[in-house]
């Protein structure tokens, strides 16, 4: 193997660097969605690793950072925000939902018609783009304080008996969440709680370490793998409830 390709969900730099360590070949970030497929961006194969990075956006593919609050202010190198793409990959909208084309589809003073993807993403002074999460997915642990879940996992990945991770806020919708961690461990690992608990104190903030870890068989994914976390929050939901 010489090179290979990652799309369909964010690449934890910890499975990058493994994968590499195993295969000897080179594994490189992508970055593309359903609404502009089926790619906008990628690391060149030509340039060192930048691990982390979905890379650069393709050719005659515009892209920009907005504010998160209004999606209006276009941020510079360094600033976090939503990633905005215009290019001839952007679809057209979205069949018979005019409402939501309209809230997606967004078109700036120049008549330019921007794709507003719904991910956090910053670029680097090198034109580099990285994504930090969806910004759906934020979890809000009070006072002010927002963890975005990709964090989290990135750490839990650099487990040496984690398999799969995922991390959602509970409980749902409420403004005041706790992380939750559910893990899927290597065959043959063992972990405890305690023993995820402690390897995120040493990696991340206090508020951001997960109060609660589900260990589980798998993890529930779409059909080309990537994890839903919205179907982690659907069960969580569901607990709520029956608990009433």
């Amino acid at each position: 193997i010489k090179q290979c390709m990652s799309g369909a969900a964010g690449l934890p730099p910890e499975v990058q660097r493994r994968f590499q360590e195993v295969t000897g070949g080179r594994l490189v970030e992508g970055y593309g969605l359903s609404e502009a497929s089926p790619v906008t961006h990628a690391n060149p194969l030509a340039t060192q690793d930048r691990i982390g990075t979905i890379g650069i956006p393709f050719p005659d593919t515009d892209c920009k950072i907005v504010d998160e609050e209004t999606e209006t202010r276009v941020l510079g190198p360094g600033e976090r925000g939503v990633l905005c793409i215009s290019g001839p990959q952007v679809m057209a909208g979205y069949w018979h939902r005019p409402d939501e084309t309209a809230a997606t589809l967004v078109p700036d003073a120049d008549g330019t018609v921007w794709l507003h993807t719904g991910d956090v993403a910053v670029m680097d002074e090198d034109g580099f783009f990285h994504i930090v999460d969806r910004k759906k997915d934020l979890i809000l642990a009070g006072g002010g304080l927002n963890v975005y879940p990709r964090e989290i996992e990135d750490v839990l990945y650099q487990h040496p008996a984690v398999a799969e991770a995922a991390v959602i806020g509970v409980p749902p919708h409420s403004p005041d969440q706790r992380v939750k961690a559910f893990i899927v461990l290597r065959p043959s690992a063992a972990a405890t709680e305690d023993d995820i608990i402690e390897h995120c104190r040493e990696h991340l903030a206090r508020f951001k370490v997960p109060k609660f870890v589900e260990f589980r068989e798998t993890l529930p994914k779409t059909f080309v793998g990537k994890v839903l976390r919205r179907e982690l929050t659907a069960e969580e939901e569901r607990r709520l409830d029956a608990a009433l």
